[in-house]
C-alpha cells in the first residue's frame, strides 16, 4: 500500500491520538497537531520508538487563526505532500438549556468545532488542490444529525460541521479530492470528562449500563475510509455501539 502523509488535529487524546497510532502502526508519516506541547512531544516519541515512522508534531490552537496559518506555513515542502486531512480536533463544553447557557463554553465549542476546522480546511485545502488529490475527513458527530435536551449549542456546532462537509464535497469535486464526514455516537474517551469541566463521576455515568464504542473503534473507520480505492468515497458515515440507536435512545441494562 501506497505510504501517506496525514495530518491529524487535536491528535493528544481520543479518536486523535488512537486515529495516529494506527496510521503509525500501517507505516504512515504523521504530522500530528494539538494544544499541550508535552503531550505532543510524548505521543510523537512514542509512535516513532514504536512504529519506526516520520513523525512532525506541531502545537497550536485550531481557534487561533493565526497560529494556525504560522504553523502551517512553517511546513518543510517534503511535509507538505499532504494525503489526508483528519479534522479531529473537537469538544463539548458544559451541559445546560441554551437560557442557562455560559457563553464561554458556547465559544470554546464553536470557536474549536467550527471555526477550527474552518481555519485548518483552508489552509491545507490549497495543498491538496496543489497536487489534484487528497481526502479530508471531517469528525461529525450523531448530535450533528438531531438536536436534543442540553446540547442545543454543542449540537449547532455539529450540525456545521454536517453542513461544511457536505458544501466542501462541492467545492472539491472538480479537484478530485475526497470529502469524508464520520458521525460517532457515544464513545468512551475524554469526552464526557471535558463537557462535565472534570466531574469524572458525572462523566462514568454518561457510559454506564452499557458497551460504548472506544477510540480506537472510530479510528478503524477513519483509517477504513482513507484506504479506500482511489475512485471510491464514502461522504457520510454515522455510527454506534449496538445499545445505542441515536442520541435519544441507548438499552442500558
Amino acid at each position: 500500500m501506497e505510504k501517506k502523509i496525514v495530518l491529524i488535529t487535536g491528535a493528544t487524546s481520543g479518536f486523535g491520538e488512537a486515529t495516529a497510532k494506527l496510521f503509525a502502526k500501517n507505516g504512515h508519516s504523521l504530522i500530528i497537531t494539538g494544544r499541550r506541547k508535552e503531550r505532543l512531544d510524548k505521543l510523537s516519541n512514542e509512535l516513532i520508538s514504536e512504529f519506526n515512522v516520520e513523525v512532525f508534531p506541531l502545537c497550536f490552537d485550531v481557534q487561533n487563526s493565526v497560529e494556525v496559518e504560522k504553523a502551517i506555513s512553517i511546513l518543510p515542502e517534503k511535509w507538505q505532500n499532504i494525503d489526508v486531512l483528519v479534522n479531529n480536533a473537537g469538544l463539548a463544553s458544559g451541559y445546560g438549556t441554551i437560557q442557562d447557557g455560559d457563553i464561554e463554553d458556547w465559544d470554546k465549542m464553536i470557536n474549536t468545532n467550527v471555526k477550527g476546522l474552518l481555519y485548518v480546511t483552508k489552509n491545507i485545502t490549497p495543498l491538496l488542490i496543489k497536487r489534484g488529490k487528497g481526502h479530508i475527513i471531517n469528525i461529525g458527530s450523531t448530535a450533528g444529525k438531531e438536536v436534543y435536551l442540553n446540547g442545543g449549542v454543542y449540537c449547532a456546532s455539529k450540525h456545521a460541521v454536517d453542513a461544511i462537509s457536505k458544501g466542501l464535497r462541492i467545492d472539491l469535486l472538480d479537484h478530485g479530492i475526497k470529502v469524508t464526514q464520520i458521525c460517532p455516537g457515544a464513545a468512551e474517551t475524554e469526552f464526557s470528562e471535558v463537557r462535565f469541566h472534570g466531574d469524572k463521576e458525572k462523566a462514568k455515568n454518561v457510559y454506564k449500563g452499557y458497551q460504548p464504542m472506544s477510540a480506537e473503534d472510530i479510528a478503524e473507520l477513519i483509517y477504513y475510509s482513507a484506504t479506500l480505492p482511489a475512485h471510491l468515497c464514502i461522504n457520510d458515515l454515522v455510527v454506534t455501539s449496538l445499545a445505542q440507536a441515536n442520541s435519544f435512545y441507548i438499552n442500558r441494562e
